[in-house]
């Protein structure tokens, strides 16, 4: 008997009808980007927080690191919304006519996805705010402008790759009669799973729109609270399918509330003139990636770590890619505490309990939150944090605010750094990036995604509006 999963992606087929699309038009765009927050209903003390998104923060390194993968100028800027789930949400328009949806903007994939259809299944996705029954579901069938992706349209193998044909009837090289369609996909997340079917859509903004839009239709999800933007560099991210030139944006701070704050996440395509004060550092390609997934990331070279004024001996291996792919940092947005490998955080962690030895250890507060290390505050009228900066390739460096390493814990009795490894959670995670630049430590700085010339931006900033 069929599994009831492959009964509701075969009931899509009675709901749209098969077509081919033509490439998309360039545009630029602006939208709001906003946190998740987490709500004291379901976390109902600091700690439970804590231990859920450095949990959740490994589990998102361990898919990162072992993933599975299926002219004009106009400037467009759109709210970005915290959450409390530890992501940044955008507000996307899709169909004809437009209908809105809220999808979490991820730069550490590539498929742009939606909740989709009255039979939309979601598992495990109690977050704050997002009851899965009364999750917001895009409906094809209300659209005149929506079709199912076709094995013969060359976008099908953005997902599936170029050799897709081969694996339709009907549809080999040279076939003029191909009428399967595109297979349903599966794409697996750090701690959750959807599946569905590739649509041919229209992308719709206030000023600019986009057609023949590739867009997953998910049936099916698992712990996906919402939707996905990816902003990765596969074909099929919505910077690649827009023709951006750039896009940028600063991350509110996490209040892990209800808080309804945003800033403004900006897609440009075309000329540009910039932002001043910003530091660069050139993209690194990892082209020797066994895993093709590796290569939608954005590789930085991150050159050496800094606490206190002194440089920690990160083994050279774990900071550039090597001939296997495994190795070097990149920047997700995904992604909440920053992830290191275990040999890369021990150093960095081993200098931080040197300089403050002057305080005592909280350990109860490691043992309940994942975090470490953890420090006793309480009383102190002076506390002295040691500097923790990145150094990267070009000169650029990345001089974290206390507010992104250090989280306080009970009003400021107890001070833990939000910089997590493997060693809490399951076992030694092997390959893949070393070392994953999370949106908690990129909260109030300014980045820029400069994809025409192959580099990234950042400078301090304060983002909420």
């Amino acid at each position: 008997m069929a599994s009831p999963y492959l009964l509701i992606l075969l009931s899509l087929l009675s709901l749209l009808a098969l077509s081919s699309s033509s490439p998309p038009p360039t545009t630029t765009t602006t939208t709001t980007l906003s946190l998740s927050p987490l709500t004291k209903t379901q976390f109902p003390n600091p700690y439970q927080t804590l231990n859920h998104l450095t949990s959740s923060s490994i589990s998102r390194a361990h898919h990162l690191k072992t993933p599975h993968k299926n002219s004009s100028h106009t400037k467009i800027k759109t709210p970005l919304f915290p959450h409390s789930y530890g992501g940044y949400s955008i507000s996307l328009s899709f169909g004809t006519p437009p209908q809105a949806l809220s999808l979490l903007m991820d730069t550490g994939s590539s498929l742009v996805w939606v909740p989709c259809t009255h039979r939309y299944i979601c598992s495990n996705c109690n977050f704050p705010n997002q009851n899965p029954s009364n999750l917001s579901t895009f409906l094809p069938k209300s659209s005149s402008s929506a079709k199912i992706l076709g094995c013969g349209n060359p976008k099908c193998g953005w997902v599936f790759g170029p050799d897709i044909r081969t694996q339709c009837k009907g549809c080999e090289a040279g076939s003029s009669n191909c009428t399967q369609i595109c297979p349903s996909y599966g794409i697996q997340y750090g701690s959750g799973s959807t599946f569905g079917l590739l649509l041919s859509e229209t992308l719709i903004f206030p000023d600019k729109t986009v057609e023949d839009f590739v867009l997953g239709c998910s049936i099916v999800s698992t712990r996906q609270p919402s939707g996905i933007a990816g902003f990765g560099r596969g074909p099929e991210s919505l910077p690649a399918q827009m023709g951006l030139k750039k896009f940028s944006y600063c991350l509110v701070s996490h209040r892990f509330d209800d808080t309804p704050v945003s800033s403004d996440l900006v897609l440009v395509s075309g000329s540009d003139s910039g932002t001043g004060d910003v530091d660069y550092t050139p993209f690194v390609n990892n082209s020797f990636a066994g895993n093709s997934a590796f290569r939608d990331y954005y590789y930085v070279n991150l050159r050496k770590i800094t606490v206190g004024g002194k440089h920690v001996k990160v083994p050279h291996s774990f900071l550039v890619p090597g001939s296997d792919g495994n190795g070097g940092t990149i920047v997700d947005s995904g992604t909440t505490f920053t992830f290191m490998e275990r040999k890369v955080f021990e150093v960095v962690a081993q200098e931080f309990e040197k300089q403050m030895a002057q305080y005592s250890k909280a350990d109860d507060v490691e043992n309940r939150t994942g975090l470490r290390p953890c420090y006793d505050i309480s009383g102190k009228k002076l506390v002295f944090f040691p500097d923790l900066i990145f150094h990267f390739k070009g000169g650029a460096k990345m001089a974290l605010p206390l507010a992104d390493y250090f989280s306080f814990v009970g009003g400021v009795s107890v001070a833990c750094m939000t910089i997590v490894t493997d060693t809490f959670v399951g076992p030694q995670v092997g390959g893949g990036p070393s070392i994953i630049l999370g949106n908690y430590q990129q909260q109030n700085f300014y980045l820029e995604y400069d994809l025409q010339n192959d580099k990234l931006g950042f400078r301090k900033q304060i983002c909420s509006k």
